[in-house]
């Protein structure tokens, strides 16, 4: 891929580029030179934004972790800005390229929005609001392409400025496999658990995951409260789990009332994303041809061990 996108840029004279000792290294500027001219329509430099965004734990407004980096919550949260043109252009170009924060200031990008104008009857006394739309240019570079913003205070800037061209480019590759760190090494946050069922990137955790049987823990780290669960017979623990990151409570009442709740009087009831709290952890593993009265015995023991029926999510 990275030869591809040098060849493409190769005969423009005008792309910024730097130097290493082994010659020529890659920039954003070669980047978008190259792969704007591909688009169809032609994105020029002028054409296009770029936009850093990091993750603000504490603001329920912002994009809080990577559970956040989802189409809908990164669109609303970009599609809003100061109605300052000193801190947000007033009238921004065609593309917005969106990267996140990946380490320093490594920056890796998620993909790009095609702006279609302010929505002037949203307009407040601060805010702006867009009507981006996503779009497919830089699509085979999604998740792929590592710059190093050099200013991570500077969180926007044209393409078309010197700074944004020559950002180096420190990577484009695939995200690394991840190893199985052994039964007794799991420890996943919520949306690790909901990328490790699905992400190839995990195939070992999967394979893995899918020969046993055996107890696991769900810690709520907003509170401390716990929940003993177990996964038995053909079920094995990927596929117990696999529920949990499709619906957010896999089927446990009192984890069903945090992850679902209705407005007074009324009936119909709406997902919340409080289980972006849960921490999951294995106690005990089982093998395949356990019987299920030993996988029982141990989870009335681990109930009872950590007291999750009197200060947890265990009802029985």
């Amino acid at each position: 891929m990275q030869e591809n996108i040098v060849e493409a840029i190769e005969g423009d004279e005008t792309a910024v580029s730097t130097t290493s000792a082994s010659g020529p290294a890659l920039t954003l500027g070669h980047v978008l030179r190259g792969m704007g001219a591909d688009h169809e329509p032609v994105a020029r430099l002028e054409d296009i934004h770029v936009i850093r965004h990091t993750f603000k734990p504490g603001d329920p407004e912002a994009l809080r972790g990577p559970e956040d980096l989802t189409e809908e919550r990164v669109l609303a949260y970009t599609r809003e800005q100061d109605v300052s043109p000193r801190r947000f252009p007033l009238d921004p170009p065609r593309y917005w390229v969106i990267f996140v924060a990946d380490g320093k200031n490594r920056s890796r990008l998620w993909g790009t929005f095609e702006n279609h104008g302010e929505i002037i009857e949203l307009r407040t006394e601060s805010n702006r609001f867009f009507d981006l739309r996503p779009t497919g240019l830089l699509a085979p570079l999604t998740n792929r392409l590592v710059v190093e913003w050099d200013n991570p205070r500077s969180w926007h800037r044209s393409a078309a400025s010197p700074s944004a061209q020559r950002m180096s480019v420190v990577e484009i590759a695939d995200r690394d496999k991840v190893d199985f760190p052994g039964f007794d090494g799991v420890l996943l946050t919520y949306h690790q658990l909901c990328e490790m069922v699905d992400d190839p990137r995990y195939a070992a955790w999967q394979a893995a995951l899918s020969e046993v049987q055996g107890i696991y823990l769900i810690t709520d780290s907003s509170n401390g409260k716990q929940y003993v669960g177990k996964a038995d017979g053909a079920e094995r623990i990927l596929g117990r789990w696999t529920t949990y990151a499709r619906d957010g409570h896999g089927g446990n009442i009192a984890l069903r009332e945090l992850a679902l709740i209705s407005a007074p009087g009324e009936t119909t009831r709406t997902k919340t994303d409080h289980a972006r709290h849960f921490i999951f952890s294995l106690l005990r593993v089982f093998g395949p041809s356990a019987p299920s009265f030993e996988v029982n015995t141990a989870e009335s023991h681990y109930k009872a061990a950590l007291m999750t029926r009197k200060f947890g999510f265990n009802g029985n």
